[in-house]
């Protein structure tokens, strides 16, 4: 949180993730009163209010104007007029550094719906940021520097991990693995546990042994310095079970159905890159 020391940060846009993003920043330590929020549902203001203990008001331009770091969490279709309001009202648009959520919109085109030369950083976060365990990535324009990508980055790490991309063309390949991902994991876990229930198991039973057992590789892939492959073998006995299952997933080319839902899910996020 040092990047965020003595900072205010207001959030253009009150959604799911702005809240959750918010709610790290006061988990981490950062003070009620430099946080705000702005959104034009007046029901969503009083709800972020009442949880978070956070200012939340429905004026864009004096919100940037009381910001040092100002997050765009809106959706892609009204980030132009969501941040404009602050140049039409003679905000300095240079003194904040911008971090936009935003899927899909390009540093350029923040650029130009800002106004200025702004310092602009657009990042691609991922929905487990709303338990605190997000995996986001995100690019700084050109003339943003170390301390806005500091103040980035201290941001999304207060919801999980996070990783400092060297291009911006990569936030497309982060688009279809993280950003996408946690979809591919949901549909592994009807799998799991529609394959628990066709074996006999209770629906319930099914569903938590499923979801544990997801949980439960994930941290221990995360947590060990042994590689995944290197888990998969420990657990993987000669003429056992494992195996067995094993090869039916690479029988139905589950590995190389996963590169191409990944790769599918990057090319479209180029393709909506550039509309």
């Amino acid at each position: 949180m040092m990047s965020l020391d003595g900072k205010h940060i207001g959030f253009i846009g009150a959604g799911a993730m702005a809240s959750a993003l918010a709610g790290g920043l006061r988990t981490a330590g950062i003070p009620s009163e430099r946080i705000f929020a702005s959104d034009p549902d007046a029901r969503r203001r009083d709800a972020v209010s009442k949880d978070l203990g956070i200012a939340v008001g429905d004026d864009n331009a004096e919100l940037a104007a009381r910001s040092d770091v100002v997050v765009i969490a809106v959706k892609p279709n009204i980030v132009t007029e969501a941040v404009g309001a602050a140049r039409a009202a003679g905000v300095d648009v240079e003194r904040p550094v911008w971090i936009s959520i935003a899927a899909g919109v390009t540093l350029a085109r923040l650029e130009a719906a800002i106004g200025g030369s702004p310092r602009v950083v657009r990042a691609m976060p991922n929905t487990p940021a709303l338990v605190g365990a997000g995996a986001t990535a995100f690019c700084a324009n050109r003339q943003a520097g170390p301390e806005d990508s500091g103040a980035a980055r201290a941001l999304f790490e207060a919801v999980g991990v996070c990783w400092e991309a060297p291009d911006e063309g990569m936030l497309d390949a982060v688009t279809g693995l993280s950003g996408s991902g946690p979809a591919y994991v949901f549909l592994l876990l009807e799998a799991l546990a529609e394959a628990g229930v066709a074996q006999g198991l209770p629906e319930e039973a099914a569903a938590e042994l499923a979801s544990q057992t997801v949980f439960g590789a994930a941290k221990l892939a995360r947590e060990s310095d042994k590689s995944p492959a290197a888990l998969r073998e420990q657990v993987s006995s000669p003429g056992g079970t494992t195996v067995a299952g094993l090869e039916h997933l690479r029988e139905g080319r589950f590995p190389e159905t996963v590169v191409g839902a990944v790769a599918v899910a990057t090319a479209r996020s180029r393709e909506l890159g550039v509309r």
